[in-house]
């Protein structure tokens, strides 16, 4: 007997995927407002799906005010809002530039809260920040990528501020915070090849600094990390923009 909670779930994934479909059309203008959308009917033989799961669909748009359905009449295509403006919606994390942007940004305010974390931190968020630095470790010993343990440690930092806001920032910008370091600047937007050689001893430095109590000197052993980063990624990309003869390029 077929389990009913994967059913359920994947009766939800069929939903969101037909909402999905038909988001894109009414956004897009294929209907237009006052169209009258295709039947249930019409919807479950085109999706081969259920008349429930084509109800579930056209709830999620109703939900996000994009269609109406009118009684014995059936559903009509409402005015597309203006999909709301987000921050870093236009983020692009395979491109060098924009990783150069986020780089800048996060001088400004990864420094001070490298300073902020050395001033406040307690007992139990020292131990979280050493942890995080032990991954990074491991994962370079393992030969693994680091970028998500590289995250967490510049998580457990902001964390040791004591202001939430600073790691919900970090979160906001997570997808191109730490950069796709596995690819080792194999592709646009990866890390230069030499990044993990100074790794370690760079995040060495500003931990000691935050376990001593130092700000000052956790802002500029924070400073130099993001300095290093920066000048190595626009390396990168000078050298991505070299004539075709000087530079290795990947298929």
């Amino acid at each position: 007997m077929e389990d009913i909670t994967a059913t359920a779930g994947r009766d939800t994934s069929h939903a969101s995927r037909i909402s999905s479909d038909l988001r894109k059309q009414l956004t897009s203008g294929v209907f237009q407002a006052g169209d009258r959308l295709p039947s249930e009917n019409a919807l479950a033989k085109q999706y081969s799906v259920s008349r429930t799961v084509v109800r579930e669909a056209i709830a999620i748009l109703r939900a996000d005010g994009l269609v109406q359905a009118r009684k014995g009449a059936g559903v009509f295509a409402l005015e597309a809002r203006r999909e709301e403006e987000r921050p870093f919606k236009d983020l692009k994390t395979e491109r060098i530039s924009s990783v150069i942007e986020l780089l800048e940004l996060r001088t400004v305010f990864e420094v001070e809260a490298a300073a902020l974390a050395a001033a406040r931190r307690s007992a139990a968020q020292i131990e979280a920040i050493l942890e995080a630095h032990n991954q990074v470790r491991i994962c370079l010993a393992n030969g693994t990528p680091t970028r998500d343990a590289d995250f967490g440690l510049h998580l457990a930092i902001a964390q040791a501020t004591q202001n939430r806001r600073f790691p919900e920032f970090l979160q906001l910008i997570r997808s191109g915070i730490i950069p796709r370091g596995e690819l080792q600047g194999a592709a646009p937007g990866s890390r230069p090849k030499d990044y993990n050689l100074h790794l370690q001893e760079e995040h060495a430095r500003i931990v000691d600094a935050i376990i001593e109590g130092d700000a000052d000197a956790a802002r500029e052993h924070m400073r130099a990390h993001l300095r290093g980063s920066l000048e190595r990624y626009k390396a990168l990309l000078r050298a991505r923009t070299l004539p075709m003869d000087d530079v290795v390029t990947s298929s």
